[in-house]
């Protein structure tokens, strides 16, 4: 018989990026973005789309080079969070209790196999819109901010792996995450993972770490409602003089339609529909994706350009930022194209 999945894992709820310019990362996530500041502590400033629930699902902490600080899911229960704190000791990749965070209770922290830090928690701060930012709709957690891109809700996250399948299989057992779609190369290892704990067709993304080095961040996405506001968001950041990446465009994988873009910090930021695509069947069966169909590029051709696969945070060493790293030669990591 075939085990019982685990439902324990409810959504992700944040993420902590590393800033080495924390002052012009916060203006970027504010100004650019739309998102409004909920709280700060030591170090950190913490950020809300205007329809997340919980307090916060960024916090930007001021530090002397970018990365991932800590990504963080919610459990479903008290006794969902006892249960995936028993599986990941047993892992021996535990890190113990952290108290004392801003906007919610107890996390338990651990590594991944690869060395991100990541936390589950269960008990949280629901966000209180101040009478200022009350919406006139009871069911919306925040008035629409009209500034910026007016991004609605964090979506999703990549983080750059050495091992794509140590992670994957982590994952999946000690948190019960499903794989929706994966790029396996010919050799047979694994390039690319798209896991979900929910009905939509991702919540997180681990793709291969060309350089071989643990522990690097590829991006951050936020949600808007259309391929329009997308479009229109790519003409906000050119006047706002955000680097453009690439796209618009849509993706063949999970056919997220995307906008990459740099903030000030190093970090990639990613504005998308991505959410728009749902996974209803509880038997799903895991799309692979080819070597030869990833050389396609895009779904509807756009070649992936070198910095996709080069670029992420922490800079390499005696790197500073995506105009370093796109001199390297990643033509043979398999999923370039």
């Amino acid at each position: 018989m075939d085990q019982e999945p685990i439902l324990d894992v409810a959504h992700l709820g944040h993420l902590e990026l590393l800033t080495p310019k924390p002052e012009e990362s916060l203006r970027f996530f504010v100004d650019v973005m739309g998102m409004t500041e909920s709280g700060r502590q030591g170090d950190s400033v913490y950020l809300r789309a205007w329809d997340d629930y919980e307090r916060y699902s960024l916090q930007l902490t001021a530090s002397t080079t970018s990365g991932l600080g800590h990504a963080a899911f919610r459990a479903r229960s008290p006794q969902a969070l006892q249960r995936r704190v028993k599986a990941i000791e047993a892992t021996g990749l535990g890190l113990g209790w952290h108290e004392g965070e801003l906007g919610h209770g107890p996390a338990y922290r651990f590594h991944d196999p690869d060395g991100h830090v990541v936390e589950i928690y269960y008990e949280t701060e629901w966000y209180q819109a101040p009478e200022a930012l009350r919406p006139s709709l009871k069911n919306q957690a925040q008035r629409f901010p009209a500034r910026g891109i007016n991004v609605r809700r964090l979506d999703h996250f990549n983080c750059l792996a050495v091992d794509v399948k140590a992670n994957r299989e982590f994952f999946e057992s000690a948190l019960g995450f499903r794989l929706t779609e994966q790029i396996v190369l010919d050799s047979g290892e694994e390039a690319g993972m798209w896991l979900t704990a929910t009905n939509k067709s991702y919540d997180f993304a681990y793709t291969k770490e060309a350089h071989g080095i643990k522990g690097r961040f590829h991006h951050i996405t936020y949600a808007l409602d259309s391929r329009e506001e997308i479009l229109r968001a790519a003409d906000i950041f050119l006047e706002a003089g955000i680097p453009i990446e690439t796209g618009p465009h849509k993706h063949a994988v999970q056919q997220t339609f995307f906008l990459y873009v740099f903030e000030p910090g190093g970090h990639r930021v990613e504005v998308a529909n991505a959410g728009a695509r749902l996974v209803l069947a509880p038997d799903w069966k895991p799309i692979r994706w080819t070597e030869e169909e990833r050389k396609k590029g895009q779904a509807w051709g756009l070649k992936t350009i070198p910095t996709f696969h080069s670029h992420g945070t922490p800079p390499l060493p005696g790197h500073h930022g995506p105009d370093d790293d796109v001199q390297l030669d990643l033509s043979t990591n398999g999923i370039a194209s």
